[in-house]
């Protein structure tokens, strides 16, 4: 019993076609479920990251600390901000716009202005449960953060930012 194997012959355009419908597949998985893309929609996080400047972040990181700067969804808004306390932390501002954390002043080299207090929103001192996070804008004047909005549990974050790029007058 002999078998015949015919051989399929692609064309260089119907090879071209299947790489590039491959490769649309693997980035639309990417941006699905492991990456996501967004502009920054406002100054809140100046002058570290700017209006429009574009932003990847990691949707598959679940693993979070102080200090990082996360994409989150709260009220159907997105938001960006900087982790500043994390679960099981008791964050306080004081009458002197000083962000005090587990009864310690914290002192924040990469923000330049004080950290006023809300009134009417949150009653401080505020103490974070399991997978709640105290998130605030860099720009601490003014800002709609967790002072504003309230604190921000783990199933809200979209994901930590992971690359800015500068978008320059483009």
């Amino acid at each position: 019993m002999k078998h015949h194997h015919e051989k399929i012959s692609v064309s260089p355009v119907q090879n071209f076609l299947l790489n590039l419908l491959l490769i649309i597949t693997v980035f639309w998985f990417l941006f699905r479920f492991v990456i996501g893309a967004m502009t920054a929609p406002n100054a809140d996080m100046s002058p570290n990251i700017n209006p429009r400047d574009f932003l990847l972040y990691d949707r598959l990181e679940q693993n979070f600390h102080a200090q990082d700067v996360i994409a989150l969804m709260k009220n159907n808004t997105v938001y960006l901000g900087r982790i500043v306390a994390v679960g099981g932390d008791t964050v306080n501002i004081t009458d002197t716009d000083q962000l005090v954390i587990n009864k310690n002043i914290v002192s924040e080299p990469k923000i330049y202005s004080s950290t006023p207090r809300y009134d009417g929103f949150l009653h401080y001192p505020v103490k974070l449960k399991q997978n709640e996070f105290f998130i605030l804008a860099d720009s601490r004047n003014g800002s709609e953060d967790s002072r504003y909005y309230g604190t921000v549990h783990k199933n809200e974050i979209l994901g930590k930012i992971m690359l800015v790029i500068r978008r320059n007058n483009l």
